[in-house]
């Protein structure tokens, strides 16, 4: 090797990025089935909900109908036939299980209004760039304007089960330009961080404690 040449990134198992799971060869299509389901799935529900103008309540709402109209003639069957009944789990979430879930939705939820606290009382307007808040909710924004949720899902869908496969292959490429950019990213910020925001009025510590 040349003194020159820069030394290679070591590679990243994508794999075990995902986890190492199930999960993991569904998305990198080590386990087909799953990834032609899922696609399947996808392309099934957009084109029933986004082409065809089914609305999802009602879709719902039909499920729910037939399944129970399903399990009543089962069980009114089963009674008479002497046949056992259908096996219905017991529906029911623990308070335990609730519980979990509130304190991992307000943590999330505290860290959210703190940030937008901070953003909109100007204590802190480096965050909103460093945090990438704005460039964050404008990007959705723009995205929002030109699709539906639902395409929005799909399109994720597809992403998922392309780019991680994608990645896995050409990795070396990827993150030779990934660099690139970063570096491009960096300089700009610079150019705008130097000029402008260290010039932005920010409240001394005499305001932030009269807060």
């Amino acid at each position: 090797m040349a003194m020159g040449d820069s030394v290679p990134t070591p590679r990243i198992s994508v794999h075990q990025a995902f986890g190492g799971g199930l999960v993991a060869d569904v998305l990198l299509w080590r386990k087909w089935c799953g990834g032609v389901v899922m696609l399947a799935s996808a392309t099934t529900f957009w084109c029933l909900f986004e082409l065809a103008g089914y609305s999802i309540l009602s879709f719902v709402a039909n499920v729910l109908l037939l399944l129970v109209v399903i399990l009543f003639f089962w069980a009114k069957s089963a009674s008479l036939l002497n046949r056992p009944l259908p096996p219905l789990p017991n529906l029911e979430i623990s308070e335990r299980t609730a519980g979990k879930i509130a304190d991992e939705l307000q943590v999330w939820v505290n860290i959210a209004l703190s940030i937008a606290h901070d953003i909109t009382l100007g204590r802190n307007l480096k965050l909103l760039l460093k945090v990438k808040v704005g460039v964050a909710l404008w990007f959705v924004s723009f995205i929002g304007s030109f699709f539906s949720f639902l395409t929005v899902v799909y399109i994720g869908v597809i992403l998922s089960l392309s780019v991680p496969v994608l990645y896995d292959k050409y990795q070396h490429h990827i993150d030779e330009k990934l660099s690139v950019t970063n570096k491009i990213i960096q300089t700009q910020y610079r150019k705008i961080d130097e000029p402008v925001l260290r010039k932005l009025p920010l409240p001394s510590k005499k305001e932030k404690k009269m807060q």
